[in-house]
């Protein structure tokens, strides 16, 4: 292997947020455009039905044949222009219009199927509500108007003067709607509070979870000119989530140099915090020989006087410590996902029987012979789940690994692949190759 290998820069992929600003936009926009078509094809369908209904059966009459239909066109009008603002999104400021003209189009049914013996004035709350559920108290005026409109065009289209019982129930009725547009405009009101709210700590926390992103990925290694010259280091991690529970690192150390990669239960900023933890307290070890020293501490350090297990909190952790002459002392705390290729593409796997850190609680560690040109190639489950998550996945990426060389072709053929599309958990992986 070239002294190349691995370059000193490390290569790492840190989404610092998943989310798309333009996407609740884009959204909010299409369903304002849509929905004055959508809620004015409720009221023309019930209209249309009314009309139907009044002239096929014969319990229901029918006063003013060509009053009735007029307002059936009047409601189809209405959903004409719906369908215009759903086409030119410009046009729906004037939204207001299609509910004013079904007013007009229901006192019309109304008027034509019996006046006030019509079954048909509750459709009128359709288009109260559609006014009222805007924010101001102005729309509640609005429907109150259009509801005196339909009770008062019957006067106009043949002036009557009202007997005090129907002025009674024209009143009573008023209130009744206008008590209905009050309400629902109250309710839309507080919605809207509600949701302003709950955007404002969207907001907070999605800076918070930046913040924290921008720290995790601070703490991942960004060079490894500081290590032995006879000792090369590449990486990635690719979080599923703002934060991942995934962390790869490595120092130099007295005799040669430290590698670890960790796993974390679970994602989010819990696991990142505790991956945090488990590095910090690993590189206490730096002038510690003993791998399995580095583990040991980190596991006291996190240790919480319950019952770890109960708490969720534990971490898979593979930690190295090679000297310069190649020999790697290893302590596999739970992972078993660690390979060792041979420069002739012989693997082997380096894995123990030891529990991860939280749940165990001692761990001892391997001695292992490096040579020139072979690699320690570590990875998260997730990489697993590239290679199909099945049984078979540790095997076929076995013989992935024997395919490749050189550790910059691993990573960057892992971040290829996890690139391809979503991956549900953290993509880690860490190459080390011994160069003498």
């Amino acid at each position: 292997m070239s002294d190349t290998a691995g370059a000193t820069a490390t290569p790492r992929t840190w989404t610092v947020s998943a989310r798309e600003d333009t996407g609740p936009i884009v959204l909010g926009r299409i369903q304002t455009t849509w929905a004055p078509l959508a809620k004015q094809t409720v009221v023309a369908a019930l209209v249309v039905a009314a009309a139907m209904s009044s002239t096929v059966l014969p319990w229901l009459v029918v006063t003013d044949a060509p009053r009735m239909w007029t307002g059936v066109a009047l409601a189809v009008l209405g959903l004409v222009i719906g369908a215009v603002m759903a086409r030119w999104p410009g046009t729906a400021r004037a939204e207001l219009v299609v509910p004013a003209i079904d007013f007009i189009a229901i006192g019309l049914l109304r008027y034509g199927t019996g006046d006030t013996r019509s079954v048909f004035l509750a459709v009128v709350v359709l288009p109260v509500i559609w006014m009222a559920a805007r924010p101001g108290r102005r729309h509640i005026v609005y429907p109150l108007l259009g509801t005196c409109a339909t009770l008062l065009l019957p006067y106009v289209l043949a002036p009557t003067e009202p007997r005090p019982s129907e002025l009674v129930r024209l009143v009573f009725a008023v209130v009744v709607y206008g008590a209905t547009a009050a309400v629902t405009n109250e309710l839309a009101r507080q919605a809207d509070i509600r949701l302003s709210s709950a955007q404002r700590h969207r907001r907070v926390a999605e800076s918070e979870i930046d913040r924290a992103a921008l720290v995790q990925q601070s703490l991942l290694p960004t060079s490894a000119a500081s290590l032995p010259p006879e000792l090369r280091a590449t990486g990635v991690c690719i979080p599923a989530k703002a934060v991942g529970g995934d962390f790869y690192d490595w120092f130099p150390t007295p005799d040669g140099a430290a590698f670890t990669l960790g796993d974390v239960m679970g994602k989010g900023v819990g696991a990142g915090m505790i991956a945090a933890a488990v590095r910090s307290l690993i590189r206490s070890t730096v002038d510690e020989p003993d791998a399995a020293v580095a583990v040991r501490r980190a596991a006291a350090g996190l240790a919480t006087g319950t019952s770890d297990v109960t708490s969720a909190q534990f971490t898979t952790c593979f930690h190295v410590r090679i000297d310069r002459d190649g020999v790697a002392r290893w302590v596999d705390a739970g992972h078993g996902l660690t390979l060792l290729r041979r420069a002739d593409g012989a693997v082997q796997s380096l894995r123990s029987g030891h529990l991860p850190i939280g749940v165990g609680t001692s761990w001892s560690s391997e001695t292992t012979a490096m040579g020139p040109g072979d690699v320690i190639v570590s990875v998260s489950d997730g990489v697993l789940d590239l290679f199909g998550g099945d049984l078979d996945a540790l095997d076929r990426f076995e013989a992935w690994v024997a395919e490749r060389p050189h550790p910059q072709q691993l990573v960057d053929g892992v971040t290829e692949l996890a690139h391809r599309g979503e991956h549900p958990d953290d993509v880690t992986v860490l190459c080390v190759a011994y160069v003498r």
